[in-house]
């Protein structure tokens, strides 16, 4: 126990919680749930979609609020001082996550969606601000903002089961979250305006500052005054062990809202789910190929920065991206059911990509 070793401080084995682990299996039941409640019961949603403000649906934005808050409460943002000290590997996820993720996911998404599979998607749909567009054009739209929306509160668990360095992983999410104040916008505008969809630009800033901005803030506000008040214990083995399953169960919840409008959808078009599925698996591999075997291995870094380098990049930030979507497209949209496929393959695919890491240590020197 006590024999200095590099990974001795790391608990052997980690496990997820309930919610987690089987987040694949709720997803389908929402799913089913929300197919059922829009076909038998189609005014409740309709009633809810109605309580909006400026294009921003009430429920929705709580239900998305709290889905964010708990991510923001984890982050220290005194450790955002210590990149400093590690620059190689925080530099190789902004350059992964902003420079090249959002348009080989573009390019992906075209290939597949606008390309192979586009005889496999017909018809349009009419958006929340009344243009028609090809439904396969929105499809690329949702995977767009799903590429362009970096990184999640469960990469911190992957990082965690794969024996990366936490301390490290949390640094890149804090400098993730800032820097996609600024760039999220810019970026999905454009690769939205290549795609020939709508652009509303005083929207796409909106929902940053609604659910990213203020999460941000609150979380912040929230971390400094419940350590000061119970402490640093109390905070990391009660508090945020409360917020994890309410930021599931938003979601969840978000999700039944989102398969109401699309029920009618999936039935008349099943293999719908897979064609998107297999654009956004593509590019889940790819990103953590360079990220983890390529330009981890070129910058020699340890493997306990590389594993958390290379799954932040494969990841999504698909709460953003779910948020993003429905304020842009409609909460029924196909851009929406686009990010709600990130969701559905996003627990899977991450754990086989720490199942990789964990046999490729040695590869780093490490074993």
């Amino acid at each position: 126990m006590g024999n200095g070793e590099r990974m001795v401080d790391t608990p052997p084995t980690r496990k997820l919680s309930v919610f987690e682990k089987y987040l694949t299996l709720w997803v389908i039941l929402c799913i089913a749930g929300g197919i059922l409640l829009g076909r038998t019961v189609p005014g409740v949603a309709i009633t809810l979609d109605a309580l909006s403000i400026y294009q921003i649906s009430i429920p929705i934005a709580i239900a998305l609020f709290f889905m964010m808050y708990p991510i923001m409460v984890k982050i220290d943002f005194a450790e955002v001082l210590q990149a400093a000290k590690t620059p190689k590997p925080v530099a190789l996820t902004l350059l992964v996550n902003w420079a090249i993720k959002p348009f080989t996911m573009y390019l992906f998404a075209s290939l597949f969606l606008g390309y192979l599979f586009v005889g496999f998607l017909p018809g349009t749909e009419v958006l929340a601000n009344g243009t028609e567009v090809e439904l396969w054009r929105s499809y690329i739209a949702g995977c767009i903002l799903l590429g362009v929306a970096p990184c999640t509160a469960m990469v911190l668990m992957w990082s965690y089961l794969a024996r990366g360095n936490d301390g490290l992983t949390l640094v890149m999410v804090a400098v993730n979250s800032l820097t996609m104040l600024v760039l999220y916008a810019p970026l999905g505008g454009f690769l939205l305006g290549v795609n020939a969809m709508p652009i509303p630009w005083e929207t796409i800033l909106l929902s940053v500052a609604v659910y990213v901005a203020l999460p941000l803030i609150a979380g912040y506000f929230t971390r400094k005054w419940v350590i000061a008040r119970k402490g640093m214990v109390w905070f990391e083995t009660k508090f945020l062990h409360l917020l994890t399953p309410i930021s599931i169960v938003a979601l969840l919840g978000t999700l039944v809202l989102l398969f109401t409008f699309k029920g009618d959808v999936i039935i008349g078009n099943p293999l719908t789910i897979l064609w998107i599925a297999i654009p956004l698996f593509t590019q889940t591999m790819f990103i953590f190929i360079i990220g983890y075997f390529l330009f981890s291995r070129r910058l020699h870094l340890t493997y306990r920065d590389a594993a958390p380098a290379g799954m932040i990049g494969a990841s999504n930030h698909f709460e953003v991206a779910i948020a993003t979507a429905t304020i842009l497209f409609g909460l029924g949209s196909g851009a929406a059911l686009a990010t709600v496929v990130g969701v559905l393959i996003e627990v899977p695919v991450m754990l086989m990509l720490v199942k990789i890491c964990l046999r490729t240590q040695h590869l780093f020197g490490e074993g």
